[in-house]
């Protein structure tokens, strides 16, 4: 039978959770179908049917994102699955190539998305763009360093989440524009982190939060949650969950791990998804104490060079002609010249020879400052045709603090 792709109604909604449910191999409560259905947009999703049956799907959440320089539209890529009794027939592959060119009707310039499997999208011209880092740090050896700031006017309050969401939503929009990769939550995102079923507890309690404060306010907050627990020899080894923690200083930020390090009955602190360079690698007296593990997060795809790279900020000039090699994108797939610093960016057309050559997906995984080109270049990835440009475009593209977008979309 014949297989069409097309978007997908309200109708079939039912269908989509099917689809998604049987990819991932992951069910989804009542609830969390409710929340899921708050984010996303119908509008901007596609299937691909067989006969009415839906067997693949992907989908677009509008972003308004920070980049180098400030924020712009970015797409979110999302909800990318095929049902395991069609593989193999080029359904993935037709929805991606589909939507890239939604998108670049559409005018949006660059995509995110979060990849299942890292193996998948760099086929589509996606490149690993920012990194992650998960903690499990035992309590009673996470002594702080004596540099670590503390500010006498600082104090702790617990709070209920629910009953503070203005509060941390605005603590939120404070250091949305600090950090590349950071997208800005809509109320229904907001209702994604707060919510409190039991189905999202895991054994942990409910979700808790504490708000650091001083007399001209809210400085920062942290949510999390608790698993109580002793050992045989009844002794304390309760696990404390972090979900997420922002703050508007240092002093702020040094505070909420002291108190989440120092709670009774805890023995070990677990911290999924951080940012790469977290302060807290600074704030401890011995590092290592963190259990760090990498990973990668978000993965980014320039859909359109040309508006793309001007929309961004550099930390250097650069006057560089750059042939990009897009095979799904063909609007890309010529020479650039990028002329470009700390005031702005000019990206045109040229015919000027190349003097380095690399594929989309190495724009990507350093669209947003946090992956350098020389790598690349040293795994035949970027390739030179004038020594040194490789180094001067990278040093202009990479940006302080490292990119992390901090919630899975």
């Amino acid at each position: 039978m014949t297989l069409n792709l097309r978007p997908v109604s309200e109708a079939e909604w039912p269908d989509w959770i099917m689809v998604d449910e049987e990819a991932y191999a992951t069910p989804i409560p009542p609830h969390r179908n409710d929340l899921y259905r708050g984010t996303a947009e119908l509008d901007r999703s596609l299937g691909v049917f067989d006969g009415d049956l839906l067997v693949g799907t992907a989908a677009v959440c509008s972003f308004t994102m920070t980049v180098p320089g400030g924020p712009i539209p970015v797409a979110g890529v999302t909800a990318i699955s095929v049902l395991p009794s069609h593989r193999r027939r080029g359904i993935l592959s037709s929805l991606m190539t589909r939507q890239l060119s939604d998108l670049h009707e559409k005018g949006e310039a660059v995509a995110a998305l979060y990849a299942s499997e890292a193996a998948i999208y760099g086929r589509f011209g996606y490149g690993r763009a920012t990194d992650s880092l998960t903690f499990r740090i035992p309590t009673a050896s996470a002594a702080f360093a004596p540099h670590a700031p503390v500010d006498p006017a600082l104090r702790l309050r617990i709070a209920r989440p629910a009953e503070e969401r203005p509060l941390l939503e605005k603590i939120f929009d404070a250091v949305l524009e600090r950090r590349p990769g950071m997208y800005a939550r809509t109320p229904a995102r907001w209702n994604m982190v707060l919510t409190d079923h039991s189905a999202d507890q895991h054994g942990a309690g409910p979700l808790r939060a504490v708000v650091v404060e001083d007399g001209s306010g809210p400085r920062g907050y942290a949510l999390f949650r608790i698993r109580p627990g002793f050992d045989d020899h009844d002794i304390p080894n309760g696990e404390l969950r972090v979900r997420e923690l922002f703050a508007l200083d240092p002093a702020a930020y040094a505070l909420l791990w002291r108190h989440l390090l120092d709670r009774d009955l805890v023995s070990h602190v677990t911290a999924g998804g951080r940012p790469s360079d977290d302060p807290l690698i600074h704030l401890l007296a011995e590092p290592r104490r963190l259990g760090a593990l990498w990973s990668d997060e978000l993965w980014v795809r320039v859909v359109d060079v040309e508006r793309a790279l001007p929309a961004r900020r550099y930390a250097a000039p650069v006057d560089v002609v750059i042939e990009v090699e897009d095979t799904l994108c063909p609007w890309n797939a010529r020479r650039w010249r990028l002329t470009a610093g700390p005031s702005g960016a000019v990206c045109i057309p040229t015919g000027d020879p190349a003097d380095l050559t690399l594929p989309v997906s190495a724009l990507g995984a350093a669209y947003l400052g946090g992956r350098g080109l020389m790598p690349l270049s040293a795994a035949g990835v970027v390739r030179e045709s004038r020594e040194g440009a490789a180094r001067e475009l990278s040093a202009a593209m990479r940006w302080d603090p490292a990119p992390w977008a901090g919630l899975l979309f």
